[in-house]
């Protein structure tokens, strides 16, 4: 069966006014009953419709109206339109369907997400697990009406969501994540020179009434030196 017109009684109302065709043909095309299109013609039907052209619609070609009028037995056919129109595609996904059998375990998924992933947004938890931002928060901050009751579960193993889509969501987290402060990541390693000589103890000399200062082998020495020709002059 051949589509029909887009408005089937105003097109018929036209065909009769203005074309010689059968009423078959017009009940045929408009896919109407043959007694109302007579009823059309006699003023009883469609009364007050005003006719609608299929010529300029684009549903039929004057070719196709003088080839039915010279055969009765014809059938009129819709026009095929040359333009095409372009398939619709959806862009944007809606929100997650999740069973009713699974809706009660979707706080123990988020309780989970929470303490296994701090990173996620809110944004991406509602994705994973088709929650609102408000039972998140009340998980978030024990106010859940069952708060005392939930026990933290993965998603994944409930069946909320896939291993893939949650690896996606950690993964885009992650990138989104400032870089850590180069302060925060820890003390840099000091050169073993540094660090060896700032473990070393310092040796002080500590000579009644003297000031205190660093001895090296040099220092003594010339100390031990100096204190044997005291002792050979006083000898002398």
């Amino acid at each position: 069966m051949s589509q029909g017109p887009l408005m089937p009684k105003a097109t018929a109302v036209w065909l009769v006014e203005n074309t010689s065709l059968a009423f078959e043909q017009i009940a045929d095309f408009c896919k109407l009953h043959p007694l109302e299109v007579k009823g059309i013609a006699d003023g009883e039907v469609a009364a007050g419709i005003k006719g609608l052209d299929p010529i300029t619609t684009g549903q039929l070609t004057r070719d196709e109206i003088e080839k039915a009028q010279k055969s009765p037995s014809y059938r009129l056919k819709v026009a095929v339109s040359k333009v095409k129109l372009p398939e619709v595609k959806r862009t944007t996904k809606g929100p997650r369907y999740t069973p009713l059998s699974r809706r009660q375990d979707r706080p123990n998924a988020i309780l989970w997400l929470l303490r296994n992933h701090p990173e996620l947004k809110d944004a991406q938890i509602i994705r994973l697990v088709g929650t609102t931002k408000s039972t998140i928060q009340q998980i978030r901050e024990r106010t859940h009406w069952n708060s005392s009751s939930l026990q933290p579960m993965d998603p994944v193993t409930l069946g909320l969501c896939t291993q893939i889509d949650l690896d996606f969501e950690v993964q885009r987290a992650a990138k989104d994540r400032p870089a850590a402060v180069a302060g925060e990541a820890g003390a840099s390693l000091l050169p073993a020179e540094v660090s060896t000589a700032e473990a070393e103890p310092e040796l002080e000399d500590h000579r009644p009434g003297g000031r205190e200062e660093r001895l090296d082998a040099d220092s003594v020495f010339a100390k031990l030196k100096g204190m044997r020709r005291t002792d050979e002059d006083d000898e002398d």
